[in-house]
């Protein structure tokens, strides 16, 4: 297998998709990854005894010990490789008549070279080793196997205000084994369009196909490769919560997609077609018109089988279909954010918080309408409401460090409470230095430096300190610790200065009438 190793979220989605009775070829499309990481990693995870899926209590990190455990690296011996061209002509010349499989001619292969390769290796050589030779193959589709899906271009709808015309994408979905085909109208080929639209077939089909075979457009696959296809992260979210995988269709390989293809076609001519001279002035008042023309296209019968499509799904997809969970997917957008030195991750302007020890790691964010859920290797650490107040916090108290936690729980009244509780001069001055900021947060760290002295010198000292500190007006921490370190507190108050006496008439004193 390749030397760099997958993401445990991949290893996993391996292990759901084995569990759910899909192939390896199939569940190698589905991951992005070759065959033969698949068999290794399925190997290992029979070797470690881990099965899907494992037990609530075990983690990430604990399964990739099991799955990786320390190996002793052996040394490199020349294999001698099969003659695949010979194995091909047998297995042609032979099936006609005879079961000869792959299995018989490894054994045969074997028995020449005991020392050659596994059978695993050997299917998987001869697979590659075909695969060049580009053959066409006939796609034969089980029932409740596949539904493919695709975009072509739908019709306008006019703006009732403007009469501008805004054009729409028509989304169409099509069963393998039935063609039983869903068609509806989007704005867009978005992300959003693109997950609602697939929600709402499956609700209309009242069943899953258990596998999604898209086209590489962005919404659906990141990155198209052959090996290596990246999948959207809330498209493989939505599949994952219904059950089913995705196996994109390779790129420049319309025989992939074949179906789909043909389902864009049908809806083109019986829906589109019949709808172009009509005037629609929303999207809904299309897919009103749409559903009705598509009830149509699954009532008629079939040339060649004399059965409609709808019959059809009835008698064979649906019944080998997955159910569809209780309550509809909801949709999610997923983003990578870094915890900042504040145990906050910021998520479209709001800031969340997550455990303290999480500080400069970077994060797994599930973003819905209404909750935000941020993960690590898969593992959810935190978990808010979402708030749509841009520049604010929402802060979990278990989140903090613990001096943090015990700063946060002062609040202005509680600390005015607690001064005026010492004594009426304290809460005076408690709340004046409290008054004179901006903010009063910003005097919580003077309030708690008072508190301070309080344990250290008494509450009555503290209280007389203030008194003589309010007389002076010096409302400050400052002023009252300097009171109480110079023992200021414990002197007699100062007497008042008296009253200077009225001036004595005199004949050299000007009066007031002098300057009138």
């Amino acid at each position: 297998m390749a030397n760099k190793r997958l993401p445990m979220r991949k290893i996993k989605e391996v292990l759901r998709l084995k569990a759910a009775g899909r192939g390896h070829g199939e569940i190698a499309r589905a991951c992005g990854v070759v065959h033969s990481t698949v068999l290794e990693y399925l190997r290992r995870a029979e070797a470690a005894g881990v099965t899907w899926p494992p037990p609530d209590d075990v983690t990430d990190a604990e399964l990739e010990r099991r799955l990786f455990p320390a190996e002793v690296p052996g040394r490199n011996v020349e294999i001698p490789l099969p003659d695949y061209q010979q194995v091909h002509d047998e297995l042609r010349r032979w099936r006609p008549g005879c079961s000869l499989t792959l299995m018989q001619l490894w054994i045969e292969y074997k028995e020449r070279h005991p020392g050659g390769y596994q059978y695993s290796q050997f299917c998987e050589r001869y697979r590659r080793w075909l695969a060049k030779l580009d053959y066409v193959m006939r796609q034969d589709h089980r029932a409740g196997e596949k539904a493919f899906v695709d975009y072509c271009d739908g019709l306008s709808i006019t703006n009732p205000g403007t009469g501008e015309l805004i054009t729409t994408q028509l989304f169409v979905a099509v069963w393998g084994a039935s063609n039983y085909t869903y068609a509806e109208a989007s704005l867009t080929q978005e992300l959003p369009c693109w997950i609602a639209s697939h929600v709402r077939a499956f609700g209309h089909w009242g069943c899953v196909p258990r596998a999604l075979v898209p086209d590489n457009l962005k919404s659906g696959v990141i990155k198209p490769c052959f090996y290596e296809p990246e999948i959207n992260a809330t498209y493989a979210d939505m599949a994952a919560y219904y059950g089913t995988a995705v196996l994109p269709a390779r790129v420049r390989k319309p025989r992939d997609k074949a179906k789909a293809e043909v389902g864009v076609l049908v809806a083109q001519r019986w829906i589109l077609a019949a709808l172009r001279h009509r005037t629609f002035f929303s999207l809904g008042e299309l897919n009103a018109a749409i559903r009705e023309l598509l009830e149509r296209l699954n009532a008629r019968p079939m040339r060649k089988i004399g059965k409609s499509r709808r019959d059809v799904f009835l008698e064979l997809d649906r019944p080998a279909a997955l159910p569809l969970p209780e309550r509809p997917y909801e949709f999610a957008d997923w983003l990578v954010a870094k915890v900042n030195i504040d145990y906050h991750v910021e998520v479209d302007r709001h800031y969340y918080s997550v455990p303290f020890q999480l500080v400069a790691e970077k994060l797994d964010v599930k973003l819905t309408a209404t909750t935000v859920e941020c993960l690590r290797k898969g593992e959810r650490v935190a978990a808010h409401a979402r708030s749509y107040v841009p520049h604010a916090h929402t802060t979990l108290a278990e989140h903090m460090p613990p001096e943090h936690r015990r700063y946060a729980e002062w609040t202005p009244s509680r600390m005015l409470s607690w001064a005026a509780a010492k004594g009426p001069s304290t809460g005076q001055v408690a709340e004046r230095i409290l008054a004179s900021k901006t903010f009063p947060e910003q005097g919580y760290r003077a309030v708690l430096g008072i508190m301070r002295l309080g344990r250290n010198y008494g509450d009555e000292r503290l209280e007389a300190a203030c008194t003589r500190a309010l007389r002076f007006g010096a409302c400050s921490y400052r002023s009252v610790q300097a009171i109480l370190v110079q023992g200021l507190d414990r002197q007699p108050d100062p007497e008042p200065e008296p009253a200077q006496p009225s001036l004595p008439m005199h004949e050299n004193i000007r009066g007031e009438q002098y300057y009138r």
